[in-house]
């Protein structure tokens, strides 16, 4: 039971937002599901039919180097020679329908309860965004105590700033 408990919080870390999409990477799909990456990318292209381009994509050079700062990969010797696949929730969904295991099974409803989650918390924090513009929208713009409150709210609501990340290794000064 635990495993479990782990696997589901581990997911919602897996969801990234590309192309306006909320999507799961195949590497990190196929580590969930127990398979090699490769397994389950052999599975799709069988079943390509039930993958449109809304259910997945493949990500391009530029995304793939973006991502790959996130999360550990293999450098370019006997890592990875092709572009990961990106599967939206409908995707993953239709995962179940080409992968037939027990694990297939447990692993999809635990992605898309952790899909529900997100969209769950992102309506509370638009809800949230709206009652508070309409209560500032009420309130006398010339209390500035008042006002300077909806500030700090506001920069707590919004998304933290991405941080340049600095580069890993020795710098060389040179003279």
């Amino acid at each position: 039971m635990p495993s479990k408990i782990i696997m589901i919080s581990g997911i919602e870390q897996r969801i990234f937002y590309m192309r306006s999409k909320k999507v799961m990477l195949d590497i990190h799909l196929a580590e969930l599901y127990g398979v090699e990456t490769k397994r389950l990318n052999e599975q799709v292209r069988r079943n390509i039919k039930r993958f449109p381009a809304d259910f997945m994509f493949q990500l391009t050079r530029h995304e793939w180097h973006n991502l790959k700062s996130q999360f550990a990969t293999s450098s370019s010797w006997g890592g990875r020679r092709k572009l990961s696949y990106a599967f939206t929730e409908q995707g993953i969904a239709m995962l179940s329908s080409v992968l037939h295991s027990q694990r297939a099974i447990e692993v999809n409803i635990a992605i898309m309860r952790a899909f529900v989650k997100l969209r769950e918390v992102l309506a509370t924090h638009k809800e949230l965004a709206d009652r508070l513009a309409e209560l500032e929208r009420r309130m006398d713009k010339k209390d500035k105590e008042v006002m300077s409150l909806f500030e700090a709210i506001r920069r707590l609501m919004a998304p933290p700033p991405e941080k340049k990340k600095e580069p890993i290794g020795f710098r060389l000064n040179k003279k």
